[in-house]
């Protein structure tokens, strides 16, 4: 690519074709015209700027058969002259707002909170629908669930070794309840990754980050829960949780990943769930997946 790119932006003619098309799409017809080429000649050049990625071309309706129309490609090209070491693993991260979720299964005591206060009423599970819910700093749930879509961007070609996602959570009891254990489970892309036994819902002291309106006697923080998709098996909170490997997650067949977050409807301890955003409870980060290649 390098040797086809470098050839392309080594005619002045190429050159002023991409200028041309900075601002508008014309056809061979048109940059020959305007550049006071033969049109032999500016198909020639399109043919190369096309072969390097530079420009865009498609086929339209003319007066006489069909034209080839240009336009921009790219507004920037980067030429790395050093090398990437392979050794060494390149890490990429997305950051889900917990309010972003694409469907829940929502139960009482249940309510949302953002940075200034309560969205809707609490314990409506039908407020988990209002459009104001992706400013949400602060989730409950007696059971049930919350599922995201996550995006995925890397290249197919990529060699994806390890897939990590972290977020604080903790159990849900009215009021707060420090010894009310909750089995919570996490599910990627439809496929179980394994449970969690939350020891309880956490309100004895305030959390770091909690704003000052958020009354005490409430839940106020809870505990950072990690989870490695290796290409062995999966991890939760550095044990084995199962031996659910990447392969089996069928990642980058879609443009999204899925994830779950809730009770399954069997668990011994169904004792609901608060999901904490970056500015309430102990860790000042949203629901993070980061991805090692």
């Amino acid at each position: 690519m390098l040797c086809s790119v470098s050839k392309a932006l080594s005619s002045p003619d190429r050159i002023r074709i991409l200028k041309l098309l900075y601002y508008n799409s014309y056809n061979i017809g048109e940059i020959a015209e305007k550049l006071n080429i033969p049109a032999s000649t500016a198909a020639l050049h399109i043919r190369i700027l096309e072969g390097a990625n530079l420009i865009n071309t498609e086929q339209q309706p003319g007066f006489r058969g069909s034209m080839k129309l240009c336009s921009r490609k790219n507004d920037l090209v980067t030429i790395r002259l050093n090398g990437m070491s392979t050794e060494v693993d390149e890490i990429s991260t997305v950051s889900m707002p917990i309010g972003a979720y694409t469907d829940c299964q929502i139960t009482p005591t249940c309510g949302l909170v953002d940075s200034n206060g309560h969205i809707g009423y609490e314990d409506r599970p039908s407020d988990f629908y209002l459009p104001e819910r992706v400013n949400a700093q602060l989730l409950w749930s007696s059971s049930g669930y919350v599922e995201y879509r996550f995006p995925y961007t890397l290249d197919p070609s990529t060699n994806l070794k390890q897939l990590l996602l972290s977020f604080e959570i903790c159990s849900e009891a009215p009021n707060f309840r420090e010894g009310w254990k909750s089995d919570i489970s996490i599910w990627i892309n439809g496929k179980l990754c394994g449970s969690w036994r939350c020891p309880g819902d956490f309100g004895a002291r305030r959390g770091r980050l909690n704003p000052s309106w958020w009354e005490n006697g409430c839940t106020q923080y809870g505990l950072l829960t990690t989870i490695a998709v290796t290409e062995k098996n999966t991890l939760i909170n550095n044990k084995e949780s199962s031996t659910l490997s990447l392969s089996d997650l069928s990642i980058g067949t879609k443009d999204f990943i899925t994830v779950r977050i809730g009770n399954m409807e069997d668990a011994k301890y169904i004792g609901g769930f608060n999901l904490f955003g970056k500015n309430f409870g102990d860790y000042e980060q949203d629901i993070n997946m980061s991805f090692i290649y």
